[in-house]
């Protein structure tokens, strides 16, 4: 309506004979008893009644969130998931751990690698492998210079080479010179209440690695061998064993020993599987399946306020349908039998939510009584055992490429950008004219309504002179 017929409409509503009540036609129009309208008032509520196809845009785009959020957090726990399952399957995982329990570890202890042979094996440790060391006569103190004087160090290999002081170098100076030289020993200073050494220690332990040190003048430095280098000397299941290192691989296929100290009888090094390590994967294997059911099945239950934001997306259904399946898988051995053909046998079952609980008395006794047949549950007999099942159905839901999960969010995101688009193309083609019109409009009436006083006024003076010249 434009302001001219505004006008026409509030005089148009007069009942009065000899005037207007411009107080009954405020009071009709704003509710106030001076004229004027709120012309921001009405543009923002007509422009909310317009954005009302807007709002239910950003209704969509609020649900997309809503959903791109949870089908990321059950990316996640799937993600887990299947982390426990490439763990159970691999040749260097849990399955494969080799733990080592020595009858004396104050003798000796040891570590395996994944996949060693189990069994138990017998050491004597005769005596240990030493690093050769020489030390030289005291003097006052480290900064002491040294008298002028020669002396010669030999490595194990036949090099040499002569050092020389010249009355001015001391200690320190010397041990520099001496572990810079490449001859595979370090020299330092040792102090005591005595006074100062140089003290030569060889780099490497066993008979290899022995030097010597030979003066010009012995009563200058006054060199003495403290420690003579020998090889470790031990016996392995009754094999003599000769080793330069305290550490010594290749005695037993897989087996590090560490040799701590001399033995008068043989120590046992049982060599088994670590079952702790393997008990602990599969309850890791379990509490994160448990906590991506519950993620899956929560989509599907309505708390009162309705389901999950994906209780309609077919990526969570098959989700579904696949993590209950997959607790049905059997092994089922091409020779032989097995004592796990299943996840009951294992001490673990399904509770009436679609969760696992294990029978840790069950678990750990198989482990302990049949462990080659919970690895070949796991592994199968190629690496295609249950872990490896639920693995490649969970790779169709992970794949970055053309997994479900990629798909569907990559369908989410088109979605919310092309309503995006929609909403801005909305503010401005059709918002941006509309209030520029409105606002127009509503302030022209406006004018008009804070002219209407005068206006009223010479009408009702007009139409006074009237009547007084009929009367």
């Amino acid at each position: 309506m434009s302001s001219s017929s505004l006008l026409s409409s509030l005089l148009g509503s007069s009942n009065s004979s000899t005037g207007i009540n411009i107080s009954d036609i405020l009071q009709a129009l704003t509710g106030a008893s001076t004229p004027g309208i709120d012309v921001t008032g009405a543009v923002n509520a007509a422009i909310s009644a317009a954005e009302a196809p807007e709002k239910q845009w950003e209704a969509q785009q609020s649900t997309l969130q809503s959903q791109a959020t949870a089908l990321t957090a059950i990316q996640t726990d799937i993600t887990n998931l299947d982390n426990d399952m490439q763990s159970l399957n691999s040749l260097t995982g849990p399955l494969a751990g080799v733990s080592v329990t020595s009858s004396n570890s104050s003798v000796v202890t040891a570590s395996a690698a994944p996949g060693t042979s189990a069994g138990d094996n017998t050491v004597t440790v005769n005596n240990l492998a030493t690093t050769a060391a020489w030390t030289s006569g005291a003097v006052a103190d480290s900064t002491t210079a040294l008298p002028a004087e020669s002396f010669t160090i030999t490595n194990g290999s036949g090099t040499s080479k002569t050092f020389t002081t010249d009355g001015t170098q001391t200690l320190g100076d010397l041990a520099s010179e001496i572990s810079g030289a490449g001859l595979g020993v370090t020299a330092s200073v040792v102090t005591d209440t005595t006074g100062s050494r140089l003290s030569i220690v060889a780099s490497a332990s066993g008979s290899a690695s022995n030097f010597t040190v030979s003066s010009t003048d012995s009563a200058d430095f006054g060199f003495t061998q403290t420690v003579n280098a020998v090889n470790a000397s031990l016996k392995v299941n009754g094999v003599d064993i000769s080793s330069a290192s305290n550490t010594v691989t290749g005695a037993l296929p897989g087996v590090t020993l560490n040799l701590l100290s001399t033995s008068t009888s043989p120590v046992t090094l049982d060599v088994s599987a670590n079952t702790s390590a393997v008990s602990s994967a599969i309850n890791q294997f379990v509490s994160d399946y448990n906590t991506a059911i519950n993620a899956v099945n929560a989509q599907f239950t309505d708390t009162g306020s309705g389901e999950g934001p994906l209780a309609g997306d077919s990526t969570i259904t098959d989700l579904q349908n696949d993590l209950q399946q997959a607790l049905d898988y059997t092994n089922t051995p091409t020779t032989g039998t097995t004592t796990i053909p299943n996840l009951t046998s294992l001490g673990i079952s399904v509770n009436k939510d679609g969760t696992l609980s294990v029978n840790s008395t069950t678990l750990n006794s198989v482990l302990a009584n049949n462990f080659g047949d919970v690895q070949s549950f796991f592994q199968g007999t190629a690496l295609n055992g249950f872990a490896n099942t639920l693995d490649q159905q969970l790779t169709s839901f992970l794949s970055p490429a053309d997994g479900a999960f990629t798909v569907d969010l990559q369908s989410m995101s088109t979605q919310n950008t092309s309503l995006q688009s929609d909403i801005n193309n909305f503010q401005t083609n059709v918002i941006s004219p509309l209030q520029t019109q409105l606002q127009s409009e509503f302030s022209q009436a406006e004018i008009a309504l804070q002219q209407l006083p005068g206006e009223i006024k010479n009408i009702d003076a007009e139409l006074g002179e009237n009547n007084s010249s009929s009367n």
